[in-house]
């Protein structure tokens, strides 16, 4: 058995979550009161009541979505003695979900890593004004094959790219929204089964938000780092990495670069992975995980008996 542990993105994110773990673990309990000591905010009462608009602010999506991840993680450490470094061959993220695995891996600290997403979420945020970028969904094309949608889009003025790659056939747009709204118009043109605009707020990783990549970088100079305990699968190489420099420079790319989960997916195939494990909520990368690798077994823990069943297979 080979294990990668996997960490969600945006999107995953539910009013209620963490909450059966922090009633019954007081490992998980910790990991919240933490976070919301180290953010200045009670994130745990927007994850566990609300209202829904709150949690999907990107400002508290980002911290509260590792901080489920994390406690999933520290229970299974400290309730069932399974420690990742023991178990994960690799870990990785999609897009926040990148700086779970970092943390998991010891790269920061839980406090340093919910500060962090706070301010990659405000800087998201605030690098392109409301209204000028978004994003959508291409299904039905490769990877390749959207290259050429994007350039029928894409003018001197406005411009969009291929952000995540998740999967054959899903790809993910990203930047100036005139661009995005040609997209939807015209994919059907370019053999996509369907294109259709996502109810996000900023055209992430995209070129635009470089400013948010200079934000970022500065953030990281202030934060201890160390080198990985797990090799991390970075979003901008899907290649792993364990020294801190280097997680550094990625997670900072990644800010502006794509996100290649398709070929990370394809590198966990290449070498052995036979188990890829989702720790955290929602269940979008498992499912990612059972059409793209087929032959490995998948699966999301989140909940107290998807952690007890996972206990008792590791």
């Amino acid at each position: 058995m080979k294990y990668a542990f996997v960490f969600p993105g945006q999107g995953s994110q539910f009013v209620g979550m963490g909450k059966e773990l922090a009633e019954n673990f007081n490992s998980a309990k910790d990991v919240f009161e933490e976070v919301n000591q180290a953010l200045g905010q009670d994130l745990y009462k927007v994850m566990t009541e609300g209202p829904d608009s709150e949690l999907t602010m990107t400002t508290n999506t980002q911290p509260a979505l590792m901080a489920v991840s994390m406690a999933v993680v520290k229970v299974l450490e400290k309730e069932f003695g399974i420690s990742l470094k023991d178990k994960a061959a690799y870990v990785a993220g999609h897009s926040l979900g990148e700086y779970s695995a970092a943390c998991a891996a010891g790269v920061f600290s839980l406090a340093d890593t919910a500060k962090l997403l706070r301010i990659r979420g405000d800087a998201m945020q605030q690098a392109v004004p409301v209204g000028v970028g978004g994003m959508a969904a291409v299904l039905g094309l490769s990877f390749k094959d959207v290259g050429a949608l994007v350039d029928a889009c894409n003018d001197a003025a406005h411009y969009c790219v291929a952000a995540n790659d998740n999967s054959d056939g899903q790809v993910v747009l990203s930047g100036h929204i005139q661009a995005i709204e040609k997209a939807v118009e015209i994919a059907s043109e370019f053999g996509a089964k369907r294109c259709l605009k996502l109810p996000v707020s900023a055209p992430f990783h995209s070129p635009l938000m470089q400013p948010a990549a200079e934000t970022m970088a500065r953030a990281f100079m202030e934060v201890e780092a160390h080198d990985a305990l797990i090799p991390i699968v970075a979003n901008v190489l899907a290649a792993p990495e364990s020294a801190k420099q280097e997680i550094i420079k990625n997670l900072v790319e990644q800010v502006t670069g794509t996100v290649r989960w398709r070929e990370t997916m394809a590198f966990f195939g290449a070498n052995g992975v036979t188990d890829i494990v989702e720790l955290g909520a929602g269940k979008v990368l498992s499912g990612i995980a059972k059409r793209s690798l087929k032959e490995a077994n998948s699966i999301s823990v989140c909940s107290i008996a998807e952690i007890e069943e996972l206990a008792k297979n590791l």
